[in-house]
């Protein structure tokens, strides 16, 4: 382990340590602010301090093993002290790496909850289809996690693809897991439309927004224009005789939000409200994000929208992840949910990071 990382993780014990002291000081627990603030902190750092702790045991353990192999004749427990020794060596190197993770500074956004924007790109109703498959993925992964899904607006075609979609997920560190995500997504398969059996490629574009609460942004009414029109089904025939259907306009930015999957007016409009305020919160988060470009070039990407960042090829059962050359041939599985492995190896090559915090 790196001198300067023992030394991260020794300080971070001992600012450990204070904390505990100060929890029990009677000045502290009369002022519950205070306390809740000095609690937040510690609970901030346990995670941290627990897996040194496991790593200082494991270390040891080895240290102990290596130092049995030296002396030891027998047959039996050589070989014994040999697999024990290269289980603690797999089991050290995973604990450096989770600590790692656990180091590099957290996005404050993490914890929210998060709306999701996919736009099929080039490739007509292909790309609707194919920004269909990447919808009904993100559903399974959140159900998977015990995550809630709600759709806030969608623009269906004929053959069930999406022009547009736009939901919300819910759930504990969701925009922390799908906020790697943001990007363009490149298929290529041979598409249900083709005759012929020639493979096409096609895309979508993906958004991950920080759902934004209303302390967040606020927004002046005086800036808004609210426009009513019928929904609007496949194909762009009306699907009700009402005006329910709801377009709000933001003047000062020129940010456009429609939504109409409700029957009621009213609905239609707090969805509306919901994805401006997101699309409010990432502008201003875009603005930051530009202005502190230097200090975050060790992450991966820089999540702008126009960048490609997977390709999903079907006839090699394959998906191939641009930003950290890591391909994985079970496309099956992964178009169903099963997107941890490549989300833990887009997080873990964030530990780049932990060169500049511990420097």
């Amino acid at each position: 382990m790196l001198d300067r990382l023992r030394r991260k993780l020794e300080e971070i014990e001992r600012r450990c340590a204070e904390l505990d002291g100060m929890m029990s000081d009677p000045e502290v627990l009369s002022d519950p602010r205070k306390l809740q603030q000095i609690s937040k902190a510690r609970a901030e750092l346990q995670p941290i301090v627990e897996t040194y702790e496991r790593l200082k045991g494991v270390m040891k353990d080895l240290e102990d093993a290596e130092e049995m192999l030296k002396e030891e004749e027998d047959g039996e427990m050589i070989e014994f002290l040999k697999g024990e020794i290269k289980r603690l060596k797999r089991e050290r190197e995973k604990l450096e790496e989770k600590l790692k993770l656990l180091l590099i500074p957290k996005d404050p956004n993490d914890e929210r909850n998060v709306i999701m924007e996919i736009r099929a790109g080039a490739g007509g109703e292909e790309a609707a289809l194919f920004a269909a498959d990447l919808f009904r993925m993100y559903a399974r992964y959140a159900k998977r996690r015990g995550w809630k899904v709600e759709v806030l607006s969608s623009h269906p075609t004929e053959l069930g693809g999406f022009k547009e979609i736009i939901f919300r997920i819910e759930g504990k560190g969701a925009y922390s897991r799908l906020k790697y995500e943001r990007g363009v997504h490149r298929v290529q398969r041979v598409p249900l439309t083709e005759s012929g059996g020639r493979i096409h490629t096609s895309t979508a574009t993906v958004a991950v927004l920080p759902k934004a609460d209303e302390v967040d942004i606020q927004i002046n009414s005086d800036d808004l224009r609210i426009d009513t029109f019928r929904s609007q089904g496949a194909g762009g025939q009306h699907v009700n005789k009402v005006d329910s259907a709801v377009r709000v306009t933001h003047l000062p930015t020129g940010i456009v939000v429609s939504c109409q999957d409700e029957r009621s007016q009213t609905k239609n409009k707090m969805k509306a409200l919901t994805v401006l305020r997101a699309r409010l919160l990432d502008q201003e988060r875009q603005r930051q994000f530009q202005e502190e470009t230097k200090a975050r070039r060790a992450q991966v990407g820089t999540g702008e929208r126009s960048e490609k960042i997977r390709t999903y090829n079907f006839p090699q059962g394959r998906v191939s992840d641009h930003r950290i050359n890591l391909t994985i041939h079970n496309i099956d599985a992964i178009l169903e949910g099963a997107l941890d492995e490549l989300i833990d190896a887009l997080a873990t090559d964030q530990a780049k990071l932990l060169e500049e915090k511990v420097g």
